[in-house]
């Protein structure tokens, strides 16, 4: 269970909530905003611990009986709001865990916390219950409602909300963590952290999936042997990943990345500007054969492949003409 100082980045976040802290300002209301694994839970647990704390101070102490109950999951002044249905949370569900126990004071600290996570599955009834609550809330009471989409909440809601957006880290400080906390060899964290746009917990998560490194080996090959292959082993390579059940947007995201470092050499000649440092023989070689035009031509039929997915024009042809096009440049 993290205090602030150990959650990586999101520092304007954690300045946010450190100085609402020693002013005495805390909002009756918060919304987290960002990806799933970004570490909207993470910051709103912290921001609970250290409203929690018997210290009082602006980072949780970690070690009062408070801060060891919001460690264990039990501290009576910490609700976190469940929902049976998966995809919904309901008007009774905000009622009764939410309307009918905030008039009931904190049992042991100055403040009384709500978490809603997935709080943009709240239907509109749940949310019109929750305004209620937010038009005149206690004093000691605190919402903070985590979301991966802002857009589902009611005007009302936003308007009653102090909002925080949570910002990708930079590629550099997911790498960093990737090796001195997992141990992870570097040119790997390099893909890692390139592939998860900053998103911390999806780096963490590739890190150990198997089914990544799988496509990943997939996709390296098809890459390094496109110009030799013939249309049917293209073909048969296209059914294997639809076999395979291989998230073809992921596939599009790993081919934009060596095109991208193929045409990055191209122009700098940098080994350091390489994600796939691994691959540099493959990468120079196929610098020096492809021409700009070429290459745009390339980067251009990726983005015609993901186009024609979204418009559910058939996986099999999308990939056939994009590949082709790889083929040919």
């Amino acid at each position: 269970m993290p205090g602030f100082s150990d959650i990586l980045g999101h520092d304007m976040i954690k300045e946010h909530f450190k100085k609402a802290i020693e002013a005495h300002k805390v909002s009756h209301a918060y919304i987290l905003t960002g990806e799933s694994g970004m570490g909207r839970k993470s910051l709103a647990k912290a921001f609970a611990m250290t409203l929690l704390c018997e210290k009082g101070k602006s980072e949780p102490c970690m070690e009062c009986h408070a801060c060891k109950q919001v460690m264990t999951g039990n501290h009576p002044d910490l609700v976190f709001v469940t929902h049976e249905k998966p995809n919904s949370i309901g008007v009774d569900d905000i009622r009764e865990q939410i309307n009918d126990t905030i008039m009931i004071r904190p049992y042991s600290s100055y403040y009384k916390i709500y978490i809603v996570d997935d709080a943009e599955k709240m239907t509109v009834q749940a949310q019109n219950a929750l305004l209620k609550t937010m038009e005149e809330p206690p004093a000691y009471a605190v919402i903070l409602l985590l979301t991966t989409n802002q857009e589902a909440f009611l005007p009302t809601i936003l308007s009653r909300c102090v909002q925080l957006k949570l910002k990708p880290l930079q590629d550099h400080v997911v790498k960093q963590y990737l090796v001195e906390s997992q141990g992870i060899a570097e040119a790997e964290a390099d893909v890692y952290a390139a592939f998860a746009r900053g998103n911390l917990g999806k780096a963490i998560h590739l890190a150990e999936s198997e089914d990544f490194r799988i496509m990943y080996d997939d996709i390296l090959y098809l890459m390094k042997n496109i110009k030799q292959m013939n249309i049917s082993e293209l073909l048969d390579y296209i059914r294997k990943l639809k076999e395979d059940n291989r998230d073809i947007y992921e596939c599009l995201d790993l081919m934009q990345m060596w095109y991208r470092d193929v045409l990055m050499f191209k122009t700098t000649k940098d080994i350091n500007l390489l994600i796939f440092k691994n691959e540099y023989g493959t990468i120079n070689e196929m610098s020096q054969k492809s021409s700009y035009e070429g290459m745009d031509k390339i980067i251009k039929a990726v983005d015609k492949a993901r186009v024609r997915l979204d418009a559910n024009v058939n996986m099999e042809l999308a990939m056939e003409l994009m590949l082709l096009v790889m083929k040919e440049n």
